[in-house]
């Protein structure tokens, strides 16, 4: 079943795709049919530079559990680095962490 909900994020960053490195200007995250994972459904990122065609894109396709996964590492990062280096509110970063952590995939 499709579940058609998706998210667009603005992104600033840089993506290597097939050409090289390219500036990130958006991402999209849907849960949906993967393309190439071997899941019946899976956390799909499309790290995307639209300006730059369709060759500028990173397609990752993760299970729940390994999205999960890598939240609460996200999560765990970013209270272990300096605000000043991250620009991350530091009680913000542990209400995430505390969240991220009280995360557990169904099996």
């Amino acid at each position: 079943m499709c579940t058609y909900v998706t998210e667009q994020s603005p992104t600033d960053g840089s993506g290597k795709g097939a050409t090289g490195w390219f500036p990130l200007t958006s991402t999209t995250v849907y849960f949906d049919h993967p393309v190439h994972a071997q899941a019946d459904h899976t956390l799909n990122l499309d790290f995307v530079n639209p300006g730059r065609g369709p060759a500028a894109r990173v397609a990752v396709e993760l299970t729940a559990e390994s999205a999960v996964g890598l939240v609460q590492a996200i999560a765990r990062v970013l209270t272990q680095v300096s605000t000043d280096l991250t620009g991350v509110d530091g009680p913000a970063a542990q209400r995430l962490l505390d969240a991220a952590e009280g995360l557990t995939p169904v099996r």
